[in-house]
């Protein structure tokens, strides 16, 4: 069975509640034979880092004080998470070690990676203790009996072997990060951050299929969420781009984390442990994520230059220091861009090979592909002198443009610079289904549409679907050659194939536009939701589902912050859903909704003076392509009493088709049998028809087939769809033939109803309805 690795960083373990929220999270994604890899819990390695400094200046109180600091924390955890006897054992097991410290401290023989261990060390063995106490099989390990180097290296066959002896157990391992052993058992470190690479790493010996990141950020964003409200969280960012982040000091990401992936296909996730249900990020491979942009910023570095660098020198800097480091080469010289603190002890080992260049910069670099960095570079410098921000320096690579500043970079100017960087590259991937009349009309409009959406995001439509085969192209269709594209590259797919190209799409959001009367089709929606896909539908099927299956589709919408729109399935381009929404928002209740749901009825309803059979106006209306292929599924009122619960739903009732009494526009008889066998019976329809005429006749009315919501006071709700005798004076009864009517009564619009009429059926309003919805989606998503 394939294996996970977990790795949790120092914030998710920061608090006893955070160990709690942690193991929670262990209990439900992690199997015996799973490990997780652990940092130091919160600032725990700081603190050690300052108590080392204090035992290398010899400040005895300085040292005891950081000691107790730690030892107070430790002991809060323990206290915290733990009952009587193991919280006995593990407060005198930290007892023993921190004596052991001050030993050597007096001795003047303590290590510093042995100092810095502890932190690991502690935060494995009291999430191990604590999964083991509620009951989890769980073993902490120290990865120092697991990762040997020799001079530095990694000995990865030996490193592969002492994991498969080491873990072979069915049971959870705890796994600290960060420290290593060498060939003469000596302790030390992978550098700084080195937990990431720990994971990778264990990833990598035991053959895992998988690595995730817990953090405290909800994935990888385009720039800190922290400082930009507008930042963009990408579900996907290749590996290369990832690693360069790391380079710059992206702190989501750190150096050498991804090279243990290189050639595999683990697959790395970075996700939030501090809200689980976030969708994650995930860093893959090249060729399955196109570049993204990224402002990445800086704090307090310092520039230098150096002479003759030598192979792996900056990797041995970067550990001395515990942080990365970023290199680079410009004009034939090479850089180093050095935490200022860091500064002293990097010249000091560089001796006479070093000297500054620049001190005390702040500043910023943007990410992108090779083909936008140039534009970018140069945009960057504009908009930095509008806002009068001065570059000391500024340096373009391949794939990132640097700008080193005296000031920090302010939360308002990275804004700026992210808006016009950074966010008009959002990007939206558009799947059409159905390419029949009104798919096809959409289609064609899309040309302009698209370029009009264009202004404010960049939307391509990447692929056309129909129920036999597809047109599929990632980087998008080109509209005006679309038929020809059609007959050339369309393929025939499964309803597998479908969702899982439509997951690969490596794009900001995802909108599939279902044009189809298919409910076939409609029930894919939840596969397409479990792809982060925004749903625009002409489709009634899904609207009036059964309501367990349609309220559970709309919470998995919700949980993952996506939109349905489906304006066109009630009144083509009338702004019904709309009128209702809006509404209910202003804080209005509907108490009635009345009117002609159906193109087809009202025309043949309002086309009928007895001049001619019914029958016969039902056949002009076919041959005219108003109705169905076969009119007595517009006959029989199903499609109407659909629509009815889709606006029953639209205000929050809780209705099934079942509640809504329907009564045909024909005997039910005729609903059986072919429709050439109908159209021997069709006096049939004739003599029903001419009998509900005459009747409205008689009492001075006009017959109309109607759709009718009534909420009662006491919260009731009286539905029905069928024949309908209605005054002379009224909207509805001077219906214009074809033309849909809503007459909707609230508390603010009892005595004078709100009354939304216009065309109901037709290519071209239908399809432009659709657009609408996009639109609407279009700047929901800005």
């Amino acid at each position: 069975m394939a294996k996970v690795v977990h790795k949790f960083g120092g914030s998710s373990l920061s608090s006893a509640e955070r160990y709690q929220a942690v193991a929670q999270i262990v209990l439900s994604h992690c199997r015996a034979g799973d490990c997780v890899v652990v940092s130091a819990a919160g600032k725990t390695t700081n603190t050690l880092v300052k108590l080392w400094q204090s035992y290398q200046q010899d400040d005895i109180q300085g040292f005891s004080d950081i000691l107790l600091q730690l030892e107070n924390h430790q002991a809060e955890l323990i206290k915290a998470l733990f009952q009587a006897q193991p919280q006995r054992q593990l407060l005198s097991q930290l007892d023993t070690e921190l004596q052991v410290i001050t030993l050597h401290a007096k001795q003047k023989t303590l290590h510093e990676a042995a100092l810095l261990a502890h932190g690991e060390l502690w935060s494995a063995r009291i999430l191990g203790c604590y999964l083991t106490q509620l009951g989890f099989a769980a073993r902490h390990v120290d990865a120092r009996r697991l990762f040997t180097l020799h001079q530095g290296q990694l000995l990865h066959q030996q490193n592969k072997r002492s994991c498969a002896e080491q873990l072979s157990e069915r049971v959870l391992y705890v796994v600290t990060g960060f420290i290593a052993s060498d060939v003469a058992n000596n302790t030390v470190t992978l550098g700084r951050n080195g937990s990431d690479y720990s994971a990778t790493l264990l990833a990598n010996y035991i053959d895992a299929s998988a690595v995730s990141i817990w953090t405290d950020t909800q994935g990888v964003f385009s720039t800190d969420p922290r400082k930009v409200a507008s930042a963009i969280k990408y579900p996907k960012i290749c590996r290369a781009q990832a690693h360069l982040l790391a380079r710059l000091g992206n702190p989501v990401l750190h150096a050498k984390t991804l090279s243990p992936l290189k050639h595999t296909n683990i697959k790395l996730q970075v996700r939030s442990s501090f809200d689980v249900e976030a969708t994650p990020t995930e860093i893959v491979k090249e060729g399955y994520s196109k570049a993204k942009r990224f402002i990445t910023t800086f704090d307090d570095l310092d520039l230098i230059r150096v002479d003759a660098l030598a192979q792996g020198e900056v990797s041995e800097l970067s550990h001395l220091i515990q942080h990365s480091i970023h290199q680079f080469t410009t004009k034939g010289e090479a850089y180093l861009l050095i935490p200022a603190q860091s500064t002293h002890r990097v010249l000091k080992v560089l001796s006479g090979r070093a000297n500054i260049v620049e001190s005390a910069l702040q500043g910023f670099a943007i990410v992108a592909s090779s083909a936008d960095i140039a534009q970018l570079q140069t945009q960057a410098a504009q908009l930095l002198n509008e806002q009068n921000v001065v570059v000391r320096f500024n340096h373009q690579d391949k794939e990132y443009a640097l700008f080193l500043t005296d000031q920090a970079i302010d939360s308002d100017v990275l804004a700026i610079l992210h808006d016009q960087l950074v966010s008009k590259d959002r990007e939206l991937a558009v799947v059409i289904a159905g390419l029949g009349n009104v798919g096809e009309v959409f289609v064609q409009q899309c040309q302009h549409q698209v370029a009009r959406l264009q202004q404010q995001f960049d939307v391509k439509v990447v692929a056309l679907v129909r129920s036999k085969k597809m047109l599929f192209s990632a980087n998008g269709i080109a509209l005006n050659t679309w038929q020809q594209q059609w007959e050339n590259e369309s393929n025939t797919y499964s309803n597998e194939e479908l969702i899982e190209r439509i997951g690969e799409l490596d794009y900001e959001h995802k909108v599939v536009i279902d044009i189809t009367a298919s409910e076939a089709f409609s029930n894919l929606y939840p596969q397409l939701i479990n792809q982060d896909c925004h749903l625009i539908s002409a489709n009634k099927y899904a609207g009036t589902a059964q309501s367990a299956w349609y309220q559970q589709l709309c919470e998995q919408l919700f949980e993952r912050n996506l939109y349905w729109r489906y304006n066109t399935s009630v009144g083509a381009g009338l702004p019904i859903n709309f009128a209702l929404a809006d509404l209910q928002h202003s804080g209005d209740r509907i108490t009635h909704i009345d009117g002609v749901f159906s193109g087809t009825l009202s025309w043949l309803c309002s086309s009928f003076d007895g001049s001619q059979t019914f029958s016969s106006l039902v056949l002009e209306a076919q041959k005219m392509g108003y109705t169905e292929p076969d009119p007595r599924e517009d006959l029989s009122g199903r499609d109407m009493q659909r629509k009815l619960l889709i606006l029953a739903r639209d205000i929050g009732l809780t209705l099934d088709l079942a509640d809504i009494e329907l009564e045909p526009l024909m005997p039910q008889e005729l609903a059986q049998g072919s429709w050439d066998e109908f159209l021997t019976r069709r006096e049939e329809l004739d003599v029903f028809y001419e009998q509900q005429y005459q009747s409205a006749l008689a009492q001075e009315k006009v017959l109309r087939y109607t759709g009718s919501l009534h909420v009662l006071e006491s919260g009731k709700v009286k539905a029905k769809v069928g024949i309908a005798f209605v005054d002379k004076s009224s909207a509805i009864a001077n219906l214009t033939p074809g033309d849909n009517i809503f007459v909707i009564k609230s508390v603010w619009y009892e005595l004078n109803p709100l009354v939304l009429q216009g065309p109901g059926a037709g290519k071209e309003v239908t399809a432009a309805g659709i657009h609408s919805d996009l639109y609407w989606l279009v700047q929901m998503l800005k």
